[in-house]
């Protein structure tokens, strides 16, 4: 398996032996929750409540951890408008942008393999 020239393999095996990439997006992309704020994201700015409406309703609790840690992480950035009440905006980085190909990538995997029915229960 071969990527612009690169031999994915042994580029996965090396990675074993120092500071991980495949490590390092596991820690962005830790949890579905993560995953799914950067999903909706990439559509545009949304709102805690677009947000939250749009990924079924986590616990605000773990939504506003999961902004946090991603925001700590450089991957979007919340801005507070000042206005009563006050309006807050997420919105992806240029950095969390560059996570499209790889949700883009998942969405392919997921929908060639899809759940099969006795797996589901």
């Amino acid at each position: 398996m071969e990527t612009n020239g690169v031999d994915v393999l042994s580029r996965l095996a090396e990675a074993g032996r120092r500071p991980c990439g495949v490590e390092r997006t596991l820690k962005v992309l830790d949890g579905k929750w993560a995953t799914l704020i950067i999903r909706e994201l990439l559509t545009g700015p949304k709102r805690f409540g677009e947000l939250r409406s749009a990924m079924g309703d986590p616990s605000a609790k773990t939504l506003t951890d999961r902004l946090r840690a991603l925001e700590n992480q450089q991957i979007l950035t919340r801005t507070v408008y000042a206005e009563v009440p006050p309006r807050v905006v997420y919105e992806l980085t240029e950095q969390g942008r560059s996570l499209s190909g790889i949700l883009y990538a998942m969405l392919v995997w997921g929908e060639e393999h899809p759940i099969r029915e006795e797996s589901q229960r």
